[in-house]
């Protein structure tokens, strides 16, 4: 049970960074790494870099 717990956090994690990613220039498969908890933790903190350097252009 614990198991099919984490194939829909998985899934509903990596789904969402599969469409942001290319977004801010990141290969969409880079989500996959999503997967792992703290993946999505360094994820988003790689797209809030990019972020900050699409704002000073």
């Amino acid at each position: 049970m614990e198991g099919l717990v984490w194939v829909i956090v998985a899934v509903l994690t990596v789904i969402p960074m599969l469409k942001l990613l290319p977004f801010f220039g990141i290969q969409k498969w880079w989500a996959l790494i999503a997967i792992i908890p703290i993946g999505a933790v360094v994820l988003i903190w790689w797209m809030s870099i990019k972020l900050q350097q699409m704002e000073e252009r």
